[in-house]
């Protein structure tokens, strides 16, 4: 597995990228990858069948000049905030490996990466584990309630042979700023117990470079295919970098995420 870096300058961009990471391993052009990316803006990301008027407060997303996007997988909405975290993984599907179906997918991944925040947050931090489908939660010092705090949430797209999984971890985000633009989910998991936002969720209180290194070291990520001027093919990732890949990313950026008609589709 390659660890991928990419400057991109817009949400928009980094939304593509995803789906163009995917598209590419998928027409052989690629293998697999993890990405890293950190918003710079606060913005909001409906899951690909959520329905905005429902999921967001787009009263207050508009007051506030607060872009809401559609993203290509499933899932929940989020916000995404300057002091999250973002990841994506791009991992080939065997007919009878952990990634073979969907369920099989979510726990093989959501293991890993448990391991890996834990041994981020060292021994004395509060037990993590994994909720839901595929939240990570962590459970909160006395006297709080027993019931963990939300501080990773993600999703998955599938093709014939790769899959995209990725996710959003909240390390040092402004938290009151997502009850203010998200109401109540439709949907939730058994373990929220219906408590509000500021309720439910938690910031990690990590470095994105603490994160990020458990995370590597956890799927065993090989930094390459780095720099953004150079072209690379290789025998083992197969992907030539950069001038498919960029091109796919503008294209999809431009006429997908960029566009009302995909973001309020629904």
């Amino acid at each position: 597995m390659r660890l991928f870096h990419l400057q991109l300058a817009s949400a928009a961009e980094h939304l593509a990228a995803d789906e163009a990471l995917l598209d590419l391993a998928e027409a052989g052009q690629g293998g697999e990858t993890l990405r890293f990316w950190e918003p710079r803006e606060t913005f909001v990301v409906v899951g690909y069948a959520n329905k905005v008027a429902t999921e967001v407060n787009v009263a207050a997303c508009a007051s506030a000049g607060i872009p809401i996007f559609r993203r290509c997988s499933g899932g929940g909405t989020v916000v995404q905030l300057p002091g999250g975290l973002n990841y994506s993984l791009i991992l080939r599907i065997t007919e009878d490996g952990p990634t073979r179906n969907i369920a099989a997918a979510n726990q093989f991944i959501m293991a890993r990466n448990r391991v890996a925040t834990q041994a981020a947050l060292g021994p004395a931090a509060g037990e993590v584990s994994v909720r839901g489908h595929t939240d990570l939660a962590i459970a909160q010092p006395p006297p709080a309630p027993a019931s963990p705090r939300k501080f990773a949430g993600n999703a998955q797209r599938r093709r014939r042979h790769f899959l995209l999984f990725h996710g959003t971890l909240l390390l040092n985000c402004d938290l009151q700023r997502i009850g203010q633009l998200l109401p109540m989910p439709s949907l939730q998991p058994d373990y929220r117990a219906d408590r509000p936002h500021d309720e439910f969720i938690a910031n990690l209180n990590l470095s994105a470079a603490t994160v990020k290194a458990a995370l590597t070291r956890e799927w065993q990520a090989e930094d390459g295919c780095s720099d953004p001027q150079k072209d690379y093919e290789t025998t083992d990732y197969g992907l030539q970098f950069n001038a498919p890949l960029l091109a796919a990313i503008e294209k999809l950026a431009r006429e997908k995420y960029s566009a009302r008609e995909w973001n309020f589709k629904f």
